[in-house]
């Protein structure tokens, strides 16, 4: 069954794991969305394969080539490729980043069903399933450059003396903040930008 499952329309993901929706589920009502339920349907299987943190490598490694190649941005977002073409190419480009054989086979799924733009949200989504899988909550975490490995440490370090249980971080580089930092766990967010320092600015002098 399973080594047929790639190969099946997406809503046999669905089917094959419904009775496991509430133990992959998490407040934040991943459920609701088409990229949370092709990430549902990848976590189970990657539970069910002991793969979560293989496939959680793979998904960093292909969240950091689409912010850093426009190909592969352009690719997973043109309505023009066909369904075939997108399955060579990403195949291709999952060989090349060294991804594992179950994060490759799910991108094929994505590509036949025209579903790779879809693909930012999914890994987003993914990893928050497995940081509630490991017991952690999971920061968003804004930062006008990309932290090093110290400063990652140290912000997980803080916010978990602040929250009292370990912080899985989903850092995203936006340069537009400028500088500082936007952090945003569930509905509460702290934004320490200078982007937003600066319209604080703005407004005051206007008044």
């Amino acid at each position: 069954m399973r080594g047929r499952l790639f190969g099946a329309p997406f809503s046999a993901w669905g089917q094959i794991h419904l009775g496991d929706r509430k133990r992959v589920e998490n407040s934040g009502g991943i459920q609701a969305s088409l990229s949370g339920r092709y990430a549902t349907a990848l976590f189970g299987l990657a539970r069910d394969e002991k793969a979560i943190d293989a496939v959680s490598a793979s998904l960093q490694t292909l969240k950091s080539a689409l912010a850093d190649s426009e190909d592969l941005r352009r690719l997973t977002s043109s309505p023009i490729v066909s369904r075939a073409e997108a399955a060579r190419a990403i195949a291709a480009a999952a060989g090349a980043m060294g991804l594992d054989p179950l994060t490759t086979k799910f991108l094929g799924v994505l590509a036949q069903n025209r579903r790779l733009g879809q693909l930012g949200a999914v890994i987003r989504a993914y990893g928050q399933l497995a940081a509630a899988h490991r017991g952690e909550t999971t920061a968003e975490v804004t930062s006008a450059h990309p932290l090093s490995a110290t400063q990652v440490k140290a912000l997980k370090a803080k916010l978990k003396t602040q929250l009292a249980r370990d912080v899985a971080v989903d850092l995203t580089v936006d340069p537009s903040i400028l500088g500082g930092l936007i952090v945003k766990i569930g509905s509460r967010q702290i934004d320490s930008s200078i982007r937003s320092k600066l319209n604080t600015l703005a407004i005051a002098m206007k008044g």
